[in-house]
C-alpha cells in the first residue's frame, strides 16, 4: 500500500529539508533545529481560498496605470514615512520587534485611524481574545467604529470572514500562530509560515487590499521562520528600543515601494505611540550646556539628518591597561 505523505525533516531557522534527521543543518549551520513534518501533496487544478485557477494574459507595460498617486495615509505621519508616504494598496507588510515594544499597539491605532475614513478594517488576533484588544483601545482612546475583531487562527476560517466582510485593510496579529488545516505541520513551522504568508500575498494581490502581519523574533533580533518569509513580503520593518524607555524607532529594512533603510520616531506615552516631528530636538532637550565630555554630531538616518548627542566619560582605573566601553556607538570606531 502507497503511502500518503511521508516524513521530512525541516529547518526551522532557514527552510532546509532533509530525508533523515541531522543533528546540525548543512544549510545554516544550527544545531538542533530539524524538526519533522508532513508532506503532502496537493492536486492539481485545483484552487482554494475563492481564488480558482484562471488563464493569465501578459499586459503591455505602457498601459499599466500609475500608482504614485493611489497612497492611502494611515494617519499616522512616522509610520507613512517609513512605508515611503503612505500605504499602497495590496501592499503585504511585514512587522517585527521584541515582545512588548508597542507592534500590537502602533497596529491598532493604524486601524483606528483608517476607519476613521470609512475603510473596514480585520483585525485577526491569534494571541489576545476580542476582550483584551478592547481593554486596550480603551486605554488609549480609540474608537475603532469600523474595525472588526476576529480571535481565530485557522486560516481557512479567517478566509471565509474575509469573504464574507469584504475589508479594505487587514491586520493579522501574529502570523507565527496561524496556520493550515491543509497541511500536517505545527502552527509556526517553516511550512506553515511560508504557506500562510503566500496566502496572504495572493489576498492582498489580487483584492489590492493592504495586509499587515506581526512576526515574533528570535534571540538574535531576527524574524522568526524562513528567510524566505522576509523576500515573499513587500515591506519589512523593525521595531527598535528599549522596553523601559519611552521612545521607539521603526526602521524599514526591505521596501518595495520606498526607500529603505527609513526610520520613524515614537514616543511611548499612556495614550498609545506619539509619531516624534523633530527628533533633534528631542534628543538634545536635556543636553547640559558648555560642558566638557558632550559633543553634538549629525547622522543621517534614512533620508533626514538627525542630531544625536555623543557623552564622553573618563575615570582612572587600577590596572596597567585602560579599557574602552561603549553604549549605542561601535566600539571598533570610538
Amino acid at each position: 500500500m502507497k503511502k500518503s505523505s511521508e516524513s521530512i525533516f525541516v529547518c526551522q531557522s532557514c527552510g532546509h529539508q532533509s530525508g533523515k534527521w541531522l543533528g546540525k543543518c548543512p544549510e545554516c549551520g544550527e544545531w538542533n533545529s530539524l524538526v519533522e513534518e508532513r508532506a503532502r501533496a496537493t492536486k492539481k487544478g485545483t484552487g482554494r481560498n475563492g481564488f480558482k485557477l484562471r488563464d493569465v494574459a501578459a499586459v503591455a507595460y505602457t498601459e499599466i496605470e500609475s500608482q504614485d498617486d493611489a497612497r492611502i495615509s494611515s494617519g499616522v505621519t512616522e509610520f507613512d514615512r517609513v512605508l515611503g508616504g503612505g500605504i499602497v494598496p495590496g501592499t503585504l507588510v511585514l512587522i517585527g520587534g521584541d515582545p512588548g515594544i508597542g507592534k500590537s499597539t502602533l497596529l491598532l491605532q493604524v486601524a483606528d485611524r483608517l476607519s476613521s475614513t470609512g475603510t473596514l478594517v480585520l483585525y485577526v488576533s491569534g494571541e489576545e481574545s476580542e476582550r483584551q484588544i478592547k481593554l486596550r483601545g480603551e486605554r488609549l482612546g480609540v474608537e475603532a467604529k469600523n474595525v472588526y475583531l476576529l480571535p481565530e487562527t485557522n486560516l481557512e476560517n479567517i478566509f471565509h470572514e474575509i469573504e464574507r466582510l469584504k475589508p479594505g485593510a487587514i491586520i493579522v496579529d501574529s502570523i507565527q500562530t496561524v496556520f493550515s488545516s491543509l497541511m500536517d505541520s505545527a502552527p509556526g513551522s517553516v511550512s506553515q509560515v511560508r504557506e500562510v504568508a503566500h496566502q496572504f500575498l495572493l489576498l492582498a494581490k489580487n483584492r489590492t487590499i493592504p495586509v499587515f502581519l506581526i512576526g515574533h523574533i528570535t534571540k538574535e533580533g531576527s524574524i522568526a521562520g524562513p528567510k524566505a518569509l522576509e523576500h515573499i513580503v513587500d515591506t519589512v520593518l523593525y521595531f527598535e528600543g528599549e522596553r523601559h524607555h519611552n521612545h521607539r524607532i521603526v526602521r524599514a529594512t526591505k521596501n518595495r515601494f520606498g526607500a529603505a533603510n527609513e526610520v520613524g520616531v515614537f514616543e511611548m506615552t499612556g495614550a498609545g505611540l506619539v509619531p516624534v516631528s523633530n527628533p533633534s530636538q528631542m534628543f538634545l532637550q536635556e543636553r547640559p550646556q558648555n560642558v566638557a565630555g558632550s559633543i553634538v554630531t549629525a547622522c543621517m538616518e534614512g533620508t533626514r539628518p538627525v542630531l544625536v548627542e555623543i557623552q564622553a566619560l573618563v575615570s582612572g582605573t587600577k590596572y596597567g591597561t585602560g579599557r574602552r566601553m561603549t553604549q549605542g556607538v561601535d566600539q571598533n570606531r570610538v
